[in-house]
């Protein structure tokens, strides 16, 4: 699939770039690997771990148009993974979060139109269904972009789609960390008893979002069935023996997230490992659904109740947990 091809990650030294890069390169034999961050230390050591002959890295930011325009010339694929994604930051600057999330999904549609790129996925989070905060919100305006996108004319070369999923585990801003940092005191704070996360593992997200590239068509959201899991649980696998503290649930922060909103349900379809949401407007052509079936599986209907991490049927214990954090070295 990506064999002799040319692929562009934007923010590509981040933890889902450095995964990503390490598969394509394990599973396939691309012409080109363009690694575009705005980090240079970053790209630095990343060059020592990474340094095929087929990677270039690409000094440049997504607020950049023009560079942009530069890095994608001749390039087959792009996966947009660049963000500023920390929830209490974003609430405070959040003109600066808007320029990044929202003008470089706009950079980043012009230009590939303009580059006439092949196939384009974006990367988005649960925290953009039904969004709470200022960095949901940001993650669901460029997800409708990126799907609108495909109405444009040269839409007929470029395909758009988006992948949206939970949170990582292992990635930068994990609250993994935080928490094997604060065991070393014996008190790990808790936000709420009953917060419950969607997860899923580097590997995992990089796999979805290759079978995704593969699939799709334009116009989709891909949403994975990935575990839940409560945060006391994954407290209690980190570090058994601490205490924890109720400090209250931050500004901007759910109970529980949501991948699937219950609005989406007459356009989403579940299918074996995932749901689709199918864009109601695909390539200028008004959908009714009623009468089309846009991609395979069963439409989950008007009276979906939506798919939350409260309301999941797959969950990790907190043995699965410490088994997980144990194969991704992550305790």
């Amino acid at each position: 699939m990506l064999d002799n091809k040319v692929i562009l990650i934007t923010g590509g030294t981040g933890s889902f770039g450095k995964k990503f890069t390490q598969m394509v390169l394990d599973k396939y034999n691309p012409k080109k690997l363009i690694i575009f961050s705005r980090d240079e230390m970053k790209q630095y050591e990343m060059s020592k771990v990474f340094n095929a002959e087929c990677i270039r890295y690409f000094i440049g930011d997504v607020r950049d148009r023009s560079r942009l325009h530069r890095a994608f010339n001749g390039v087959d694929v792009v996966i947009h993974a660049a963000a500023l994604k920390i929830v209490p930051s974003a609430e405070y600057n959040p003109f600066e979060i808007i320029k990044t999330n929202v003008i470089g999904a706009e950079n980043i549609i012009n230009v590939a139109l303009d580059r006439k790129i092949k196939k384009v996925i974006a990367l988005s989070t649960d925290k953009a269904a039904d969004p709470v905060n200022l960095y949901g919100a940001t993650k669901l305006c460029s997800e409708k972009m990126f799907i609108a996108a495909n109405n444009y004319v040269d839409a007929r070369v470029t395909k758009f789609s988006v992948v949206r999923y939970g949170n990582v585990f292992g990635s930068r801003g994990s609250v993994i960390p935080f928490f094997k940092e604060c065991s070393k005191d014996g008190v790990i704070p808790i936000t709420h008893p009953e917060m419950t996360r969607f997860w899923i593992t580097l590997t995992q997200g990089v796999n979805f979002v290759l079978s995704c590239l593969k699939d799709m068509k334009g116009g989709e959201v891909f949403v994975p069935k990935i575990p839940s899991m409560k945060i006391v649980d994954l407290a209690k696998a980190i570090a058994p023996d601490c205490k924890m503290k109720v400090i209250g649930i931050r500004p901007g922060e759910k109970l529980h997230e949501t991948l699937l909103s219950p609005h989406d349900g007459l356009t989403s379809y579940e299918q074996k490992d995932r749901y689709v949401i199918c864009s109601p407007v695909a390539f200028g052509n008004v959908v009714d659904f009623g009468k089309v079936k846009p991609v395979k599986g069963r439409n989950v209907g008007l009276d979906f109740e939506g798919y939350r991490s409260d309301n999941n049927t797959l969950w990790f214990s907190i043995d699965q947990l410490r088994k997980m954090l144990k194969k991704e070295k992550l305790i």
